[in-house]
């Protein structure tokens, strides 16, 4: 297609900077692994069988980066007594910026009852990308890295003491993203000049009998592809893009969204579901849907819109986490565009008041717009005599989180609005100036929030003008205004 190519010219004008560069912990200024909390100690628990312990994994982000991978070697408790437990028995990765807020399981792992007061993890490699436009109005996607490293440990804050008795808990490893990297631009010409250092806090998790957030149990939003199913045993098995891979129960009041329930279920499939923790320690899936039923050849890539061409239909995407066909030999992400003149569009379903939101809460070719989070399955590349572009077979749109400044307070029906005014580097003003795109937002800078008494609020902040929160949800354009249904809201990160 020979008039695809001046879209082109506006898709494709990025820099990727790979760099691998050994971390140095003297020249980071040294790195404090397994900082405990000081003061009297709780008693060491009766010695008890181990138990089953869920240790999840999530971050605490301002919108400054688009991705941030960790690769594991090793994760280690020790107690008051100074004897250690490893939570992991082999390595594991993971994507922390689509945790921002969220969490999703990393591990279950056996931990005997004690008093745990330090922790260490050790990483063999970690990057992260930040997206901007370049100079000359260019997409530029730059990640900076560090190659692997069999023991680099890094900062691991323990808070408060963590007591693993004979009730299960789980364990929150928190990547503080503001703590774990730098860099000077996100455009670097020459030698950039960045650090990576992961800093994390591990907190302990009490479930409750009936989660409804990831601080008591409840984890939304999990992603990947169907890898085994036992309709006898009522369990199948998800491995998600980032590297984790999760036993799931189903039971009878399991809700599944796009297919009739566990026995439609396919090997191959990709699914979307929201889990709760059990006092054993295992996942019972309280919603699955089922994104995309046809397996054959199937990828999958999530995460933020980049450029939605005005003249073909053609839309850039970031992939903050990628997984299936197409990548079973290919790592990494990418930025990429797909054609989705034939593609279904549809939205997640984990919000279910969309029908009661006092605005038009659609997702479709005319209304979306960069900076949305989206999950893209697609089966088979297009060469055509123009560029190759990647014929989209769904377009999911996902629940994300924006950190902002709230600016204005009000309501609408049965919903208390919060005007959110985003950071200038936030993806969608620096990229909603593109020209050539479909849509124009009236104010880019801007977000109203829609809560209802369904939202979580996990803040301790105030929600008040002034204040700096995150908020989660699903974000739509209504006319040129952005507006999220918001799922929960919590305490910000400095912009």
């Amino acid at each position: 297609m020979k008039s695809a190519s001046p879209v082109f010219s506006h898709l494709l004008p990025f820099r990727i900077f790979r760099l691998f560069l050994v971390l140095s912990l003297a020249v980071a200024g040294g790195v404090i692994s397994g900082c405990g909390s000081g003061g009297t100690l709780p008693p060491a628990p009766v010695t008890e069988p181990s138990q089953n312990t869920p240790v999840l994994v999530s971050s605490t982000a301002n919108d400054q980066l688009s991705q941030f991978n960790i690769g594991f070697t090793g994760i280690t408790l020790t107690s008051q007594s100074g004897k250690t437990v490893s939570l992991l028995t082999a390595s594991q990765s993971a994507e922390f910026i689509h945790l921002n807020g969220s969490a999703e399981p990393l591990v279950t792992t056996s931990v005997p009852p004690d008093v745990y007061t330090a922790a260490t993890a050790t990483v063999g490699s970690a990057q992260f990308t930040c997206i901007n436009l370049n100079s000359a109005g260019g997409l530029a996607v730059s990640t900076f890295a560090y190659g692997a490293m069999p023991s680099a440990q890094v900062t691991v804050n323990v808070p408060t003491p963590i007591t693993i008795t004979s009730t299960t808990i789980g364990l929150s490893l928190d990547l503080v993203v503001s703590k774990s990297a730098t860099y000077a631009t996100c455009d670097p010409t020459g030698v950039p000049s960045y650090s990576i250092n992961p800093t994390f806090n591990l907190t302990p998790v009490t479930i409750a009998s009936q989660p409804t957030n990831n601080g008591n149990g409840k984890e939304t939003g999990l992603k990947g592809i169907v890898a085994s199913i036992d309709t006898g045993k009522n369990t199948f098995t998800v491995t998600a893009a980032d590297g984790p891979s999760w036993s799931i129960k189903s039971s009878g009041s399991t809700v599944y969204q796009g297919i009739g329930g566990l026995s439609a279920l396919t090997t191959g499939m990709a699914v979307e579901m929201d889990v709760a923790l059990q006092s054993d320690g295992s996942l019972l899936a309280t919603r699955v849907t089922a994104e995309d039923t046809n397996t054959a050849n199937l990828s999958l890539s999530t995460g933020p819109l980049e450029f939605v061409a005005s003249s073909v239909p053609v839309v850039n995407a970031f992939g903050r986490e990628e997984q299936g066909y197409l990548y079973a030999t290919t790592k990494g992400s990418s930025s990429q565009p797909f054609s989705f003149d034939k593609a279904v569009f549809q939205t997640s379903g984990q919000l279910t008041n969309l029908g009661s939101l006092p605005f038009s809460a659609s997702f479709n070719a005319a209304n979306m717009v960069v900076r949305q989070n989206v999950s893209i399955s697609f089966r088979a590349l297009t060469r055509s005599s123009g560029p190759i572009y990647i014929p989209a077979a769904t377009l999911t749109l996902m629940p994300q989180t924006i950190n902002g400044t709230v600016s204005a307070i009000s309501s609408a029906g049965n919903f208390t609005t919060y005007t959110v005014a985003l950071a200038a580097y936030d993806l969608m003003p620096a990229l909603s100036v593109q020209a050539g795109q479909t849509t124009l937002l009236q104010n880019p800078t801007s977000v109203v929030v829609y809560a209802d008494s369904g939202t979580q609020t996990l803040n301790t902040v105030p929600i008040a003008v002034g204040s700096v929160l995150r908020f989660h949800g699903l974000l739509f354009n209504d006319g040129g205004t952005l507006r999220m249904d918001c799922a929960w809201v919590n305490n910000g990160v400095a912009e």
